[in-house]
Formats: structure tokens, sequence, C-alpha cells
């Protein structure tokens, strides 16, 4: 007769795990706390009085570039007053805003800040421990920390009469309350991988996260003041593609669309709904994040080609995007 063997499991004594668990927020507040401002922002109401606001910005260069949301700065004077963990308090101006993707950039009165490192949202997991830091209330330096609830998220945002989703957006459970929007959510080496921009109820806080979209955003507003972008009149959400071109094409995700804009460049091109975005110029398009990206602000006005499955066809598509009014 043959005896089981069992294994004993040696856990780590609930000390050390919180030790472990401390160290690795404490290391990555103090990297990051010198990055983060307390803004505060003067507005004037429809009466006349003036009114204070305030929110987070994270600074991104050391000769003040600083990039917060802006929903923080809307309305305001264009500029404001910036506050930091060694005591400055720095004049700023809003160098740029893009309500649509609710990201703004600021330039601060000095040359000698302590920039953020910025990482890639695209390299999260759920459930991986994320740390913020803001001034929720204005109360400076404050700091929570988190997981990652879920990822892929949509935010609605608005400019005008021009409505976009954010896609892509970070959950979390990491404390957010009002005053931590434009500030960091950061991975658990202090690495900035999101701005916190909405607290949508009790541990369910949303961040824009930084990836290859946002960083060409944040190039534009800093360069230029404004984000250029190629409009083609489509909503869409990423799927499974079908069994049978997914071997063909030898992937399985693609975008599909289910909204399409009557007049718009896309409708002009005869996309409908129920078609599967599975290329964009030969590049293949996995999710809306990389639509996106593709369609960039260097191609409005130039003839683009999509590849499509319509029901059991492939079929390729000529659209000649414009740009979506600011």
């Amino acid at each position: 007769m043959v005896r089981p063997t069992f294994v004993s499991l040696e856990l780590p004594a609930e000390e050390e795990a919180l030790d472990a668990y401390s160290r690795v927020v404490t290391a990555a507040a103090e990297r990051l706390t010198p990055s983060v401002a307390n803004l505060r922002v003067s507005r004037r109401s429809p009466g006349g009085r003036r009114l204070e606001g305030g929110g987070s910005g994270v600074v991104i260069t050391r000769d003040g570039f600083l990039v917060t949301s802006a929903h923080v700065v809307a309305g305001g004077d264009r500029g404001g007053r910036a506050s930091l963990a060694d005591g400055r308090d720095l004049a700023f101006e809003v160098v740029g805003s893009d309500p649509l993707s609710d990201l703004a950039v600021l330039r601060a009165a000095s040359d000698d800040l302590v920039p953020a490192e910025l990482g890639d949202a695209e390299r999260l997991r759920v459930g991986q421990l994320v740390v913020a830091v803001g001034n929720p209330h204005g109360f400076g330096g404050s700091v929570t920390a988190g997981v990652v609830s879920a990822l892929g998220r949509s935010l609605p945002t608005r400019s005008g009469s021009t409505a976009r989703m954010v896609d892509n957006v970070i959950q979390t459970d990491a404390a957010l309350n009002p005053g931590n929007s434009g500030g960091a959510l950061a991975d658990s080496r202090g690495r900035v991988v999101g701005i916190n921009t909405a607290v949508a109820g009790v541990g369910l806080g949303l961040a824009v996260p930084i990836n290859a979209v946002t960083r060409r955003i944040v190039g534009a507003l800093m360069t230029d003041g404004r984000f250029r972008r190629a409009y083609l009149g489509i909503g869409g959400g990423e799927r499974p593609l079908p069994p049978r071109f997914a071997r063909e094409l030898g992937r399985e995700r693609c975008v599909e669309v289910v909204q399409v804009v009557e007049d718009a460049p896309a409708a002009k091109a005869g996309v409908r709904p129920g078609d599967l975005i599975v290329a964009v110029d030969g590049e293949q398009v996995d999710g809306m994040t990389q639509l996106q990206g593709l369609i960039a602000g260097e191609r409005i006005g130039v003839p683009v080609e999509f590849t499509v499955v319509r029901a059991d066809e492939l079929l390729r598509l000529e659209l000649v995007p414009v740009e979506l009014p600011a």
C-alpha cells in the first residue's frame, strides 16, 4: 500500500506579509510624492463671484511641465497655483487642454522640479497593487493603496456638442475623493500608469491610462497646445473574430462597428453596423485603443484603407478621415 505524501506549505507570518506590503507602498509613495502637486484654480461663477477649486497634478519634466485632468482646469483663468511637497508654491499656466481625453498640460514657473517616471498601463494586470497620490479635499500628499479592480472600462467625455468614450480606463479600489483628480495612479515601482479622473462610487475609482495614445496626446498638448483628432464617425468595441476568420487571419480579436454616424466619412465609405474591422492600411487592429492610435491627426484628409469582415466576406473600404471639431 502506497502511503500518501503530504507537503507542508509554509506561509509567511502575518507580520512579514504586512511589512512586505508596507515596504512596497512606502517606497512607491516616497518616490512619487515629490512629483505630485496640489493645484488651486480660480473660476468666475455666472453671478460674477470668484470660486476657488482644486485638484492634483503630476510633474512630467524637470523644466515645469505637469499633467492633470482637463476638468480640473476647465472654466478657470488659464492659470493658478501649484503647491509641492517641498513647500514651494508656484504659479502655473494652462498650456493645452483636451476635454475628450480629460487630460491637460500645465507649465509651472520652475526649472528644477522632480519629474515622475511614466509607466505603461498596457502592462497592468487585474489584481495588481497600485498606489494613488493626490490632494483629496486639499489634504496635500495623501497616499492610498489598492489593486487594479478591472481594466478596459470606458469613460464618457464631452467637449461642446462632441462626445467621446475614453477607452481602456483603469478601475481601482484605492480610495479616491474630490481633489484626487489629476493625481497619480502608480504601480509598485512608483511609475505613473494612470491619471486619476473620477470617483464612480465607494471603492470605485477611475484613471485615464498612460499608454501610447495618451502619451501622444500629452506630447501634442506640450508642443501645440491642442490635440488634433481624425474623425471617422463610428462607434465600436472589441470582440472575438468568428472562428473561420480567426484561423485565416491568424488572430482572435477585432473591432465591431456598432454605430455609424450619418454623412460621416465611415458612412460615405460604405461602413455598416456589424462590420468587423481587422486592419487599417494593412496594420492589424485588435481593439479600440489600437484603432484610435492608427487614426491619428496626421491621417486627416488622407485616404485610409479599412479591411473589414462582413458576413462571409473580407472587404476593403477606402475612407478619408476629417478633423474632429474642437
